[in-house]
């Protein structure tokens, strides 16, 4: 139980540590692709150090929301990354405590919060990122949905561990339509619910146009930090979800060695940097899309979700 206990800790660090690498080489491969010179790999870093050292600026207009939603943006991920493989493929300390259910309304509270807070301080920006945001969660949690309820059709459960053991890691299982398919379908919300291209422009910085950024304009100092690194590690945490539950087991410790365990972190970060690549090619190969056909492009994960789920049932 404590071995588990220290690795559960473990997977929180490595996630806390690596998230900003992972902004911070996507953005640097996308200025190589369009032949910029960009920012070094390690720029998120040092914007969480310089904002974490400057004075906080706080609205005499705001409310406790407005001062307690950096925090719940910031524990929220970390929370999520108890209950799901980060490291290992065998169940750790608080594996049972949730299934992939509840770790989406938990990354979606976090959100919720967000919005409030950007709502909170009157400024007419805040509130029109917080309305785009929620027509775009309003699309996406039906999919989450409908994933969740298909892999718990074909593996008998939701809890993460279990899914990967069940319908992952037989090889056979990869390439089953509605394998293929759901992996399709998440893949689009990992752009949607990260603020991606083509459903935002997370470099983008024109009021009228963004959406999550919009949100978190008033936000400063280490508020801001806590905001810009809870962003960031919750696109780690659904890159994890993806890559480790849903696509294969590669590079988990399967033994609770903890020099396997050290092992899976070079491994893991490698099947990221894969996963990179491919992000990077589809955002550089895509154009942001106007507000009104962010519904159809979302519309498309959730027909597809769906037909995962009624091949999943022709196939039981």
């Amino acid at each position: 139980m404590i071995v588990h206990l220290v690795y559960n800790l473990l997977q929180v660090a490595v996630v806390m540590a690596f998230a900003p690498l992972l902004a911070g080489v996507t953005n640097r491969l996308k200025e190589i692709v369009q032949s910029k010179r960009g920012a070094s790999i390690i720029q998120p870093y040092r914007d969480i150090w310089k904002l974490f050292h400057k004075n906080e600026v706080i609205s005499d207009q705001s409310s406790w929301i407005f001062r307690f939603t950096p925090y719940v943006v910031f524990i929220v991920p970390l929370f999520v990354t108890l209950l799901i493989p980060v490291l290992t493929s065998y169940p750790l300390f608080f594996a049972f405590m949730g299934d992939m259910l509840g770790g989406g309304f938990v990354l979606a509270l976090g959100g919720f919060f967000f919005t409030l807070a950007a709502v909170d301080t009157a400024n007419p920006y805040g509130a029109m990122g917080a309305s785009r945001t929620r027509l775009v969660g309003f699309l996406a949690e039906p999919v989450f949905m409908i994933v969740f309820f298909t892999v718990s059709f074909v593996a008998g459960s939701t809890i993460p561990y279990i899914v990967q053991q069940a319908w992952v890691q037989p090889l056979s299982n990869f390439f089953e339509p509605a394998h293929v398919l759901v992996m399709l379908a998440f893949f689009i919300l990992i752009l949607a619910e990260g603020g991606r291209i083509p459903v935002d422009n997370p470099s983008g910085h024109f009021e009228l146009a963004m959406i999550d950024e919009s949100k978190g304009l008033e936000f400063s100092g280490p508020a801001a930090a806590l905001m810009k690194w809870g962003g960031e590690m919750k696109l780690f945490v659904l890159i994890c979800i993806f890559l480790n539950v849903l696509v294969t087991p590669w590079g988990l410790a399967a033994s609770t060695t903890f020099s396997n365990v050290l092992l899976a972190i070079p491994l893991v970060l490698l099947k990221i940097l894969i996963f990179v690549l491919v992000l990077v090619a589809v955002e550089s190969s895509l154009a942001k899309l106007r507000l009104f056909r962010i519904s159809e492009f979302l519309g498309v994960a959730f027909i597809t979700s769906v037909a995962a789920m009624i091949m999943s049932l022709f196939a039981g």
